[in-house]
């Protein structure tokens, strides 16, 4: 004859600890938004370090070159403040929309994405996070070229401070087209020419003295978000610079670059359970 304890009988000790269900394990807090973007800019930062000389050069260069080209062909002081304002918004474009198109579109291509996919970070954060990284190259090519341009055309250098606020409100703006294009284009061929043409876009719009435009392409050049920027810039030459405008200039820049990262974190949403 066998005894049970009576801790294990109906109404027992044990019986009642085992009808209790147990509680869930707590699971950690979420990442939020800005931890997760200072490390995914940490993290690109460093990897792009190693093209950092040649991405300077290439970018810097090209536009001191354009400066160059177009001393003999400008007539007027409005013309030169838009050559060097346009000159050095490219600096931002080159990097911002171009390469930042080719980059996402080799991470979708390559599968680089699932990495990213398996964090616990928000997709806001990596897009964003790519496009500072990237943008931080453009801001000592963008410097070099505003004073040169500025002591080529014989403009002053009092104004330089607004690139402050360009180079961030332009570059946000041209980053999320990068990236959505980069991240939207089922190859990354496509990716690649979507970001040459961007760029060949903000060149020719931004450089060139709208006066001398047609209509149509002024129009155009309206459509591009990097040439309120340039205009913000350009308006700063002046005696007494309408500062209004120039707000009004980079509040465009800074709505439109809302609604691209917007554009772009989706993208990459719906290109990450693919």
């Amino acid at each position: 004859m066998s005894v049970v304890p009576a801790e294990v009988l109906p109404g027992g000790d044990l019986a009642v600890a085992e009808t209790v269900p147990r509680a869930a394990a707590e699971l950690g807090p979420r990442a939020r938004l800005w931890p997760s973007l200072v490390a995914v800019y940490r993290a690109q930062l460093s990897r792009a370090r190693v093209a950092r000389i040649p991405l300077l050069f290439v970018a810097t260069f090209q536009s001191v070159g354009i400066m160059v080209m177009m001393r003999g062909v400008v007539d007027t002081r409005a013309e030169a403040q838009s050559v060097v304002a346009g000159s050095s918004v490219v600096v931002v474009a080159y990097v911002a929309l171009n390469l930042l198109a080719q980059y996402f579109g080799q991470l979708r291509a390559s599968g680089g994405l699932d990495h990213y996919a398996t964090l616990p970070v928000p997709p806001a954060s990596v897009v964003l996070g790519a496009a500072a990284a990237y943008a931080s190259f453009t801001v000592p090519g963008t410097l070099v070229t505003a004073v040169f341009g500025c002591v080529l055309f014989g403009l002053p250098l009092g104004n330089l401070w607004i690139l402050a606020a360009v180079i961030p409100l332009a570059g946000a703006a041209l980053s999320g087209l990068g990236a959505a294009c980069g991240l939207l284009a089922p190859r990354p061929e496509l990716a690649t020419l979507l970001g040459q043409l961007g760029m060949s876009a903000a060149l020719l719009l931004g450089v060139l003295p709208p006066d001398r435009m047609p209509g149509i392409i002024q129009f155009a050049r309206d459509l591009l978000p990097s040439t309120y920027g340039v205009e913000a810039y350009a308006r700063t030459f002046g005696a007494q610079p309408d500062w209004a405008v120039v707000l009004a200039d980079l509040g465009v820049c800074a709505g439109v670059g809302v609604v691209s990262l917007a554009v772009a974190a989706w993208a990459y949403r719906r290109a990450a359970v693919r």
